[in-house]
């Protein structure tokens, strides 16, 4: 269901704190990674975005922007030789992360992305932020998130989105967790036209693979995203 009276939800502090550990189980065997449906064939899964996401970045120094608890991706990133670094702005997540991967544990930190990120400009050559926006207010993701994002990577970087579209607020059960959630959406095309008033330009379909563009899928909880790649301009 949808709803447009949102002012008072708690989309995701409480329930991220009490799930840490739970959350990270469901990330690692990717039981909602997995994706039911998708508009472009072969858009199969999370792996299939990441791979496509470090085939279009300049470099080899990212940042995952809500590594979530765990910091599954960039566990997976720095074992294939990227200079990973995560943020995430519950505590607790953080704290499960470098437990699960002691490896990685100075290379997440705890960052509220509602606020500056504690990076100088044009640090990364690709940051992810997958399935985060869809808990930060609106003029908050526009005013600050999503800028903070762009000032962060460095000219012809490249950012991966993905994020519950649509209007108003989606309530669900969830299986995996046993409870009801709550998630913001948010028009793609909005989204798109603020990217693109701060220096970035959306890649478009790759020929080979036909990944690109605006792409759509629905997770295991049924749930519509939307997911795409923008690279900084020069």
């Amino acid at each position: 269901m949808t709803d447009d009276s949102h002012a008072d939800a708690d989309f995701s502090p409480g329930f991220y704190r009490r799930m840490a550990r739970r959350y990270a189980e469901v990330a690692h065997e990717y039981l909602q990674s997995v994706y039911i449906d998708a508009s472009v064939p072969g858009l199969t899964d999370d792996l299939v975005l990441l791979a496509r996401a470090k085939d279009l970045a300049p470099g080899n120094r990212s940042l995952d922007a809500g590594c979530g608890a765990g910091a599954r991706d960039v566990f997976t990133l720095w074992t294939d030789g990227w200079d990973a670094h995560g943020v995430d702005a519950i505590a607790e997540n953080i704290d499960v992360s470098r437990e699960w991967h002691p490896e990685i544990a100075d290379r997440v930190a705890v960052a509220d992305l509602c606020k500056p990120l504690p990076f100088a400009d044009e640090s990364f050559d690709l940051v992810l932020c997958n399935a985060v926006i869809q808990h930060i207010p609106v003029e908050t993701c526009i005013s600050v998130t999503l800028p903070e994002l762009v000032r962060v990577l460095r000219p012809d970087g490249i950012l991966q989105l993905m994020f519950k579209y649509g209007h108003g607020l989606l309530s669900l059960y969830d299986p995996d967790y046993g409870e009801s959630r709550s998630f913001l959406l948010y028009d793609e095309r909005e989204i798109l036209s603020e990217l693109s008033s701060i220096g970035m330009d959306l890649v478009g379909v790759d020929a080979s693979s036909g990944l690109g563009g605006l792409m759509y899928l629905t997770d295991t909880k049924g749930a519509g995203h939307c997911a795409f790649h923008a690279r900084k301009r020069p």
